[in-house]
């Protein structure tokens, strides 16, 4: 996408040497992460410690008004993270979305019964749906072992690529 003219922004804790060929191809990598909820450090050691923003706030940072392609892969923050751009608003100014999904075991901040965590999981996907998003494409990581909320299960991945678009867009 970089190639096109397109910017580029990656966040993580990349190492160094990956950031510099990042840099020569016009992606701009920010050493910070998504995250679901503000964190309101209380000493200046701890700010520079933590460096997860929301994604609202990541995009007033940088005077963003719209994403074309938000690919996140969040090691299993993915949900917590679906719900805030849920709640908050911001997932109407994504028009593509690619997240890849991990189901070995509920997430950050997701508790209950199996069936609760597959019910909270499900009701954030039919909530995408709502807002005009539709899937047009997964794929399953045969390299990831075959869990499902920590059972082993023949013919699974404990991780799943969903990309879905925004119907309801408006560039």
């Amino acid at each position: 996408m970089s190639e096109m003219q397109c910017q580029v922004h990656s966040f993580g804790l990349t190492p160094y040497k990956q950031t510099d060929l990042w840099q020569k191809g016009q992606v701009q990598h920010h050493a910070l992460w998504l995250d679901w909820h503000e964190r309101r450090p209380v000493t200046s050691s701890q700010r520079r410690r933590s460096r997860a923003k929301r994604l609202s706030q990541i995009m007033e940072d940088f005077g963003h008004k719209k994403i074309d392609v938000l690919e996140a892969d969040l090691a299993s923050a993915e949900w917590k993270i679906l719900e805030s751009i849920l709640v908050d608003g911001t997932v109407a100014v994504v028009h593509q979305l690619i997240l890849t999904v991990h189901l070995h075991w509920p997430g950050f901040e997701v508790s209950g019964s199996e069936a609760a965590v597959v019910r909270y999981w499900y009701s954030l996907l039919k909530a995408l749906e709502a807002r005009g998003f539709r899937l047009f494409h997964s794929f399953k990581d045969l390299q990831k072992p075959q869990l499902f909320l920590h059972k082993e299960l023949f013919n699974a991945s404990s991780s799943y690529t969903l990309s879905w678009v925004n119907t309801s867009w408006m560039y």
